[in-house]
């Protein structure tokens, strides 16, 4: 290391007190931000594979003005996953663009939403409940424990 330098200003980072404020700030700001964001975009489903943002734009168009067309794609594959995201730039136009719902785009019916806003802790991942698991104790095969006598926990 230099002289005079300690090891936080060696690696380059700031000090742990100004991250911590910082780090808050910018995630409030964020959550913000993608809520309004979400209040004026659209999910439309039922898109098909071979369309094109630009496709997309020239269907939304008469509903207001548009600012970004988002079509997901498969992060493996590449390939499209049949779904987009219509952000307008103002609120307003989301009603205009619910009116489009079940209008025919490529000879397929669009199912158009409005864009809910994804709600952390919601994914059932890896959390422990659904499913069939065997749970506390379970009932499975134990070939060492005794069947007892009818009594207590029925093992």
């Amino acid at each position: 290391m230099a002289a005079g330098k300690t090891g936080a200003e060696a690696n380059g980072s700031k000090d742990a007190s100004g991250l911590g404020e910082e780090g808050a700030g910018d995630e409030a700001m964020e959550e913000e931000e993608t809520s309004t964001v979400d209040a004026r975009s659209v999910y439309i489903g039922n898109v098909d594979y071979g369309a094109t943002p630009e496709e997309i734009q020239a269907h939304f168009q008469a509903c207001g003005t548009i600012n970004r067309v988002t079509i997901l794609c498969d992060k493996f594959t590449g390939h499209p996953k049949g779904y987009a995201y219509v952000e307008f730039a103002e609120p307003s136009f989301v009603q205009n663009a619910l009116v489009l719902d079940q209008s025919m785009f490529r000879g397929r019916l669009l199912s158009v939403k409005e864009k809910r806003t994804n709600v952390p802790g919601m994914n059932m991942t890896n959390s422990r409940g659904r499913g069939r698991g065997r749970g506390r104790g379970g009932r499975g095969y134990h070939p060492y424990r005794s069947r007892g006598r009818g009594r207590g926990r029925g093992w």
